[in-house]
Protein backbone atom coordinates (compact mmCIF):
# COMPACT_ATOMS: atom_id res chain seq x y z
CA UNK A 1 0.00 0.00 0.00
CA UNK A 2 1.88 3.61 -1.08
CA UNK A 3 1.48 6.80 0.97
CA UNK A 4 -1.22 7.87 -1.39
CA UNK A 5 -3.51 4.85 -1.01
CA UNK A 6 -2.86 4.09 2.69
CA UNK A 7 -4.18 8.09 3.08
CA UNK A 8 -7.29 7.40 1.58
CA UNK A 9 -7.94 4.24 3.33
CA UNK A 10 -7.16 6.23 6.62
CA UNK A 11 -9.97 9.17 5.57
CA UNK A 12 -12.11 6.19 4.73
CA UNK A 13 -12.19 4.35 7.92
CA UNK A 14 -11.74 7.70 9.53
CA UNK A 15 -15.54 8.10 8.35
CA UNK A 16 -16.51 4.95 9.82
CA UNK A 17 -16.10 2.35 6.77
CA UNK A 18 -15.70 -0.60 8.06
CA UNK A 19 -13.81 -2.33 4.96
CA UNK A 20 -11.11 0.38 5.09
CA UNK A 21 -10.11 -0.31 8.67
CA UNK A 22 -9.94 -4.24 7.54
CA UNK A 23 -7.36 -3.34 5.07
CA UNK A 24 -5.75 -1.34 7.51
CA UNK A 25 -5.60 -4.68 9.68
CA UNK A 26 -4.70 -6.27 6.90
CA UNK A 27 -1.94 -3.98 6.04
CA UNK A 28 -0.51 -3.47 9.25
CA UNK A 29 -1.11 -6.85 11.47
CA UNK A 30 2.14 -8.91 10.07
CA UNK A 31 4.57 -6.41 10.80
CA UNK A 32 2.85 -5.72 13.87
CA UNK A 33 2.60 -9.46 14.75
CA UNK A 34 6.20 -9.57 13.92
CA UNK A 35 7.45 -6.83 15.92
CA UNK A 36 5.11 -7.60 19.41
CA UNK A 37 6.34 -11.60 19.21
CA UNK A 38 9.52 -10.42 19.14
CA UNK A 39 9.14 -7.78 21.74
CA UNK A 40 6.71 -10.40 23.74
CA UNK A 41 8.19 -13.13 23.01
CA UNK A 42 4.97 -15.05 23.43
CA UNK A 43 1.93 -15.98 20.82
CA UNK A 44 -0.95 -15.25 22.78
CA UNK A 45 0.53 -12.06 24.82
CA UNK A 46 1.50 -10.86 21.34
CA UNK A 47 -1.92 -11.61 19.64
CA UNK A 48 -3.42 -10.14 22.42
CA UNK A 49 -0.90 -6.98 21.91
CA UNK A 50 -1.59 -6.58 18.56
CA UNK A 51 -5.50 -7.00 18.72
CA UNK A 52 -5.61 -3.81 21.99
CA UNK A 53 -3.26 -2.18 19.37
CA UNK A 54 -5.81 -2.27 16.63
CA UNK A 55 -9.07 -1.34 19.19
CA UNK A 56 -6.83 1.67 20.56
CA UNK A 57 -6.09 2.41 16.73
CA UNK A 58 -9.63 2.49 15.44
CA UNK A 59 -10.87 4.39 18.55
CA UNK A 60 -8.39 7.27 18.38
CA UNK A 61 -8.05 7.47 14.57
CA UNK A 62 -10.08 10.70 14.63
CA UNK A 63 -6.70 12.25 16.57
CA UNK A 64 -4.22 11.04 14.14
CA UNK A 65 -2.96 14.00 11.64
CA UNK A 66 -2.88 13.52 8.48
CA UNK A 67 0.32 15.52 7.81
CA UNK A 68 1.97 13.10 10.16
CA UNK A 69 3.82 9.71 8.99
CA UNK A 70 0.85 6.64 10.16
CA UNK A 71 3.79 3.91 10.85
CA UNK A 72 5.51 5.58 13.85
CA UNK A 73 1.76 6.70 15.64
CA UNK A 74 0.73 2.93 14.85
CA UNK A 75 4.01 1.18 16.38
CA UNK A 76 4.36 3.88 19.58
CA UNK A 77 0.22 2.96 20.44
CA UNK A 78 2.02 -1.03 19.84
CA UNK A 79 5.15 -0.53 21.54
CA UNK A 80 3.69 1.24 24.64
CA UNK A 81 1.20 -1.75 24.73
CA UNK A 82 3.79 -4.12 24.85
CA UNK A 83 6.08 -2.23 27.36
CA UNK A 84 2.81 -2.42 29.83
CA UNK A 85 2.63 -6.08 29.06
CA UNK A 86 6.11 -6.11 29.70
CA UNK A 87 5.61 -4.35 32.82
CA UNK A 88 2.75 -7.01 34.01
CA UNK A 89 4.44 -9.83 33.07
CA UNK A 90 7.68 -8.62 35.52
CA UNK A 91 4.99 -7.89 37.90
CA UNK A 92 3.61 -11.38 38.11
CA UNK A 93 6.83 -12.77 38.00
CA UNK A 94 8.16 -11.69 40.65
CA UNK A 95 5.30 -12.52 42.89
CA UNK A 96 5.40 -16.03 42.14
CA UNK A 97 7.85 -18.45 43.67
CA UNK A 98 11.02 -19.92 42.42
CA UNK A 99 9.28 -23.28 41.95
CA UNK A 100 6.58 -22.47 40.24
CA UNK A 101 7.61 -20.11 37.46
CA UNK A 102 6.32 -20.89 34.13
CA UNK A 103 8.27 -22.68 31.08
CA UNK A 104 10.72 -19.98 30.53
CA UNK A 105 9.18 -17.60 27.60
CA UNK A 106 12.29 -18.60 25.86
CA UNK A 107 10.51 -22.38 25.16
CA UNK A 108 7.32 -20.79 24.45
CA UNK A 109 9.37 -18.22 21.55
CA UNK A 110 10.65 -21.86 20.21
CA UNK A 111 7.30 -22.74 18.87
CA UNK A 112 6.67 -19.19 16.74
CA UNK A 113 9.86 -19.42 14.56
CA UNK A 114 10.98 -21.94 12.05
CA UNK A 115 12.58 -25.03 13.31
CA UNK A 116 16.15 -23.47 11.87
CA UNK A 117 19.23 -23.88 14.69
CA UNK A 118 20.69 -20.30 13.42
CA UNK A 119 16.96 -18.99 13.73
CA UNK A 120 16.83 -20.00 17.66
CA UNK A 121 19.69 -18.79 18.02
CA UNK A 122 18.81 -15.64 16.89
CA UNK A 123 15.54 -15.67 18.21
CA UNK A 124 17.63 -16.74 21.92
CA UNK A 125 20.17 -13.34 21.65
CA UNK A 126 17.04 -11.38 21.29
CA UNK A 127 15.22 -12.44 24.02
CA UNK A 128 18.17 -11.73 25.94
CA UNK A 129 18.19 -7.83 25.44
CA UNK A 130 16.85 -5.79 27.66
CA UNK A 131 13.28 -4.83 26.03
CA UNK A 132 14.61 -0.90 25.45
CA UNK A 133 17.45 -2.17 23.31
CA UNK A 134 15.07 -5.25 21.46
CA UNK A 135 12.85 -2.26 21.00
CA UNK A 136 14.96 0.16 18.99
CA UNK A 137 16.73 -2.93 17.33
CA UNK A 138 13.35 -4.19 15.72
CA UNK A 139 12.27 -0.55 14.68
CA UNK A 140 15.62 0.12 13.51
CA UNK A 141 16.48 -3.41 11.61
CA UNK A 142 13.13 -5.35 11.30
CA UNK A 143 10.62 -2.06 10.73
CA UNK A 144 13.10 -0.19 9.09
CA UNK A 145 12.36 2.94 10.31
CA UNK A 146 14.92 5.76 10.90
CA UNK A 147 15.64 7.34 13.97
CA UNK A 148 13.28 10.26 13.83
CA UNK A 149 10.52 7.68 13.14
CA UNK A 150 11.84 5.83 16.32
CA UNK A 151 11.67 9.34 18.28
CA UNK A 152 8.35 9.90 17.20
CA UNK A 153 7.62 5.87 18.36
CA UNK A 154 9.43 5.92 21.81
CA UNK A 155 9.68 9.11 22.72
CA UNK A 156 13.35 8.79 23.33
CA UNK A 157 16.42 10.89 21.72
CA UNK A 158 17.93 9.95 18.55
CA UNK A 159 21.24 9.78 20.26
CA UNK A 160 19.67 7.24 23.17
CA UNK A 161 18.10 5.30 20.26
CA UNK A 162 21.37 4.74 18.59
CA UNK A 163 23.10 3.95 21.42
CA UNK A 164 20.45 1.46 21.98
CA UNK A 165 20.74 -0.07 18.73
CA UNK A 166 24.83 -0.09 18.96
CA UNK A 167 24.34 -1.75 22.22
CA UNK A 168 22.29 -4.13 20.59
CA UNK A 169 24.24 -5.04 17.88
CA UNK A 170 26.63 -5.50 19.93
CA UNK A 171 25.23 -7.66 21.82
CA UNK A 172 23.93 -9.51 19.26
CA UNK A 173 27.12 -9.96 17.58
CA UNK A 174 28.73 -11.56 20.70
CA UNK A 175 25.90 -13.83 21.45
CA UNK A 176 25.76 -15.47 17.92
CA UNK A 177 29.20 -15.57 17.55
CA UNK A 178 29.67 -19.26 18.26
CA UNK A 179 26.94 -20.37 16.56
CA UNK A 180 28.50 -18.13 13.54
CA UNK A 181 31.68 -19.81 14.39
CA UNK A 182 30.25 -23.28 14.67
CA UNK A 183 28.54 -22.59 11.30
CA UNK A 184 31.83 -22.05 9.01
CA UNK A 185 33.02 -25.00 10.67
CA UNK A 186 30.93 -27.05 9.74
CA UNK A 187 30.78 -25.95 6.02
Amino acid sequence: MDAAHLLLVLRQARGGDSVAFAQLVDHYYPRALRFALQMLRRREDAEEAVQDTFLRVHDNLSRFREEAPFDPWFFRILGNRCRTMLARRKRHHDLIAYGELPRDAVDNQLADVPDEHFARAVHHALATLPPEQREAFLLRHVNDMDYEEMTLVTGARGSTLRMRVKRAVDALRRSLQPTLSAGVSRE
